[in-house]
């Protein structure tokens, strides 16, 4: 009985002059499950990738009657989409050219005449560099184009230290946390630091899945089509072989779909939901949680089983509120990442904003931060020059910024005394309490109020008002 596959292929674009050779190259991919585009020329090449952008590119370096040659087309295509992989072929290809191809961003150079497994060992390999390139891309960008989880606090360089020593194993990991808080973000930075980093990293959110397609998402579904031929839908767990599956959200997964997994975590095979044959995978799971598992386990709600096969080593995320002294190193890095994102330049965020994005709740967390951040940079008004100050975060923030209090005791005194004298109650009051608002930090303190550090320890010392911090030599 024929199997037909059905899955989202990858679309490979081959450019070659010779029509002979086309037809080949795309029946030797297509009998593989890929999906194959034609183009003779660098016209029609370069019109199929704005098309629609292509998984890989089978580019020959010496096309016949077109505008580019091959290297031409490399370079104009590497121009726009940087991280698209490019396989050059060629009949006629010395080192040289072979090494220039290369300089110029190609990922290899294939021989022809070339054997058909070497072809298509050398396509799954470029597509595979494509992926794990563009997924890395990724995290960065999320993380603000950092290659490690932004923060200072301990508890964050913790968790990098935790990170380092766990990725290289196969060890399954938990992690838990409050929503917003970069449980993904960890799982994938465990997926690019192992030895799994070249495969796929596959994300399964089992709280947006109901109990009857939630098997049929992880484990795929074998169907007899009319003509008696079988239509196999892949899972999620095939998906993932050879790299990561992330379960998100793992607690609220079926309890019947739980005792299957437990199966599957001990033999690494199982049975698409319809067939009979065994599928073998070499999969890691990394689980991640918003809930306390083990009250879910004592409400039988959650299988201790499977708890324990999947907590080898725990990881835990605190709430932005837990780390607040990363706050404003994130919303440093935000800022950068959307201002790029969005073609403009990247605008200070002054003291008194810090201030407010430190003293407020997140109940959204990280997520929220990055929101509020991307929303501050489009809607705030004025050049790009203008620090953003208190006024333009969004109101619920704003509410919360700690302000300085004068000492109401004493105001009625104050107009009975002359001019210098009510000055000096009024500074020592307001630096007090400015002081305090950002948390004995004298540096943030003198830019907020609009003097020298070493001017305003000065000052301080004049007004007999006490600070944590030492003076400058030149205080």
């Amino acid at each position: 009985m024929e199997n037909s596959i059905r899955r989202m292929p990858h679309d490979i674009l081959i450019v070659e002059d010779e029509q002979d050779i086309r037809t080949l190259v795309c029946g030797l991919l297509e009998d593989e499950g890929y999906e194959t585009r034609q183009a003779a020329n660098s016209d029609l090449a370069l019109a199929a990738i704005e098309t629609r952008r292509p998984n890989l590119i089978l580019l020959d370096i010496w096309l016949q009657g077109s505008k580019l040659d091959g290297l031409g087309i490399l370079k104009a295509v590497k121009r726009d989409h940087p991280d698209l992989p490019i396989l050059m072929m060629s009949g006629h290809g010395t080192v040289e050219t072979a090494v220039q191809a290369i300089k110029d961003g190609a990922h290899d150079f294939i021989q022809k005449p070339f054997k058909a497994d070497h072809l298509l060992l050398m396509v799954g390999r470029a597509i595979d560099a494509g992926n794990l390139r563009r997924e890395v891309e990724e995290l960065r960008a999320r993380n603000g184009g950092n290659d490690k989880i932004v923060g200072k606090s301990a508890v964050i360089r913790e968790i990098g230290q935790a990170i380092e020593r766990v990725a290289p194993s196969n060890s399954r990991v938990l992690i838990s946390g409050p929503a917003g808080s970069g449980k993904e973000i960890t799982a994938r930075f465990i997926h690019i630091r192992s030895k799994r980093a070249a495969s796929s990293f596959v994300v399964v959110n089992c709280a947006t899945m109901t109990p009857d397609t939630v098997e049929e998402s992880l484990f795929g579904r074998e169907i007899v089509l009319p003509d008696g031929s079988t239509s196999i839908q892949v899972g999620t767990f095939e998906e993932a072989h050879n790299g990561t599956l992330f379960l998100d959200e793992i607690s609220d997964m079926p309890l019947e779909t739980q005792g299957k997994i437990v199966r599957v975590l001990q033999e690494q095979n199982f049975s698409r939901i319809g067939g009979s044959a065994s599928v073998q995978v070499d999969v890691r799971v990394i689980a991640a949680t918003t809930r306390n598992m083990t009250t879910e386990i004592a409400n039988g709600r959650f299988r201790e089983d499977l708890y324990y096969r999947l907590n080898v080593v725990p990881m835990e995320i605190p709430s932005l509120n837990e780390r607040s002294e990363d706050i404003e190193l994130l919303a440093q890095h935000f800022m950068q990442q959307y201002a790029k994102a969005n073609g403009r330049t990247p605008r200070v965020i002054g003291g008194d904003a810090v201030a407010a994005l430190r003293a407020y709740k997140w109940p959204g967390n990280v997520r929220e931060l990055r929101n509020v951040i991307e929303r501050t940079l489009i809607m705030t008004p004025g050049e790009s020059s203008q620090t953003i100050g208190l006024s333009g975060l969004p109101p619920e923030i704003g509410a919360d910024a700690p302000v300085p209090s004068l000492d109401s005791e004493h105001n009625d005194d104050i107009m009975g005394l002359p001019l210098r004298d009510a000055r000096e109650v009024f500074e020592r009051q307001y630096l007090a309490a400015q002081i305090t608002r950002f948390a004995g930090n004298i540096s943030k303190t003198a830019e907020f109020v609009g003097m020298e550090r070493s001017a305003l320890h000065r000052k301080l010392k004049s007004l007999g008002i006490q600070s944590t911090e030492r003076p400058t030599a030149d205080a």
